[in-house]
């Protein structure tokens, strides 16, 4: 009995083993992912059998000396989503602008005018930093051109062909009695396109008059450059010497005309060369960096110092802005009358230059 239970038990064990053999075959296999080299395989014995593309980067990532490739991932096709609809592309941003190049013919290096700013000039707002804080439109390195007390002879068109050379504009603030004189001259600043305002008839210290004199030579300055300009005039108004009675400042404010200050006097009248011009200017503009410049078409060293004043300006990168009245000065009837009386003795006759003067022989 004892043998005949042994002898069972042994081909039980064989069996099982038997068994146990055959099923890790099958499961070997049929898995090849579940090989491993231990160890102590080599590199021959331990190549996988079929591997993905990640999976191959990954391997030959391994070896320091062989270069990255690049893995070949087949592209997967476009999937579409019927839950949401595509997301609208974004617009192209818009190009940048380039800034406007000066069109000057003769002049490649011409100043030209930067910006043109509209003034309206209702309710008389004052401008320039000397007296005037409220409008600070300028920006650094911005510019405007004003001359005082022409026009004058050979200075004026000086000035102005200067300007010309360099298709840039300015404001001129004329004396009344001086564009009387040059009804000529007063028509070219016009026709220039320059802006004209005025500055009083005789040029004398408003601040020592009394309140209707001042009026008086405000309104008849008006009237005089409106009537020598042939044209409309801008409602803009400077006081000599830069003296504001506050009872005038009120004056022009009801009459809808611009007082005109300014941020840096040049002090021309006190020089004799054009060198001084130039300096003088430069050292303000090093300063305070823009502005509203004051100087003197009525001077010889301004006129001269022109066009190297303007040439100075483009190098040292300034620009200039234009101040265009929204609406002309509106002159009163009864100083138009007066300024023509004081312009004529009872002798002097109306006749036309034409019919006066012509030439016989040349």
């Amino acid at each position: 009995m004892r043998l005949v239970a042994a002898a069972c038990t042994l081909v039980v064990v064989a069996f099982v083993a038997v068994f146990g053999a055959i099923l890790l075959h099958e499961r070997t296999n049929a898995d090849p992912a579940s090989f491993r080299p231990s160890a102590g395989t080599t590199t021959a014995q331990a190549v996988e059998p079929a591997t993905s593309p990640v999976t191959l980067a990954s391997t030959i990532n391994r070896n320091p000396i062989l270069p990255e490739p690049q893995a070949v991932v087949p592209e997967r096709p476009p999937v579409q989503s019927f839950a949401q609809a595509p997301a609208r592309p974004a617009p192209p941003p818009p190009a940048a602008t380039p800034a406007p190049a000066v069109s000057c013919p003769g002049n490649p290096n011409a100043l030209g005018v930067s910006r043109v700013v509209e003034v309206d000039t209702q309710g008389g707002p004052g401008f320039g930093f000397e007296h005037f804080k409220t409008h600070d439109f300028l920006q650094p390195g911005e510019v405007v051109l004003t001359f005082d007390d022409g026009p004058w002879p050979r200075h004026t068109p000086s000035v102005l062909a200067a300007l010309a050379a360099h298709c840039t504009r300015a404001i001129f603030f004329p004396i009344g009695k001086h564009a009387m004189w040059e009804p000529g001259i007063m028509k070219q600043v016009l026709a220039a396109g320059h802006a004209v305002g005025s500055h009083t008839w005789s040029h004398i210290d408003l601040s020592k008059k009394s309140v209707q004199d001042a009026k008086d030579e405000i309104e008849k300055g008006i009237s005089a450059v409106h009537w020598a300009a042939g044209g409309p005039t801008a409602p803009y108004f400077r006081f000599p010497a830069l003296r504001h009675p506050p009872e005038l400042v009120t004056y022009l404010g009801e009459r809808n005309v611009a007082i005109f200050s300014t941020d840096f006097d040049s002090f021309d009248f006190k020089m004799r060369k054009p060198e001084q011009v130039r300096q003088a200017v430069a050292a303000k503009l090093k300063k305070f960096g823009k502005g509203i410049i004051l100087m003197h078409d009525f001077q010889q060293a301004t006129a001269a110092a022109a066009a190297d004043l303007l040439n100075d300006l483009k190098a040292g990168g300034y620009k200039v802005v234009f101040m265009k009245p929204k609406a002309s000065v509106t002159t009163i009837a009864s100083y138009d009358e007066a300024i023509l009386k004081d312009a004529k003795l009872p002798t002097v006759s109306d006749r036309p230059t034409s019919s006066v003067v012509r030439t016989i022989n040349e």
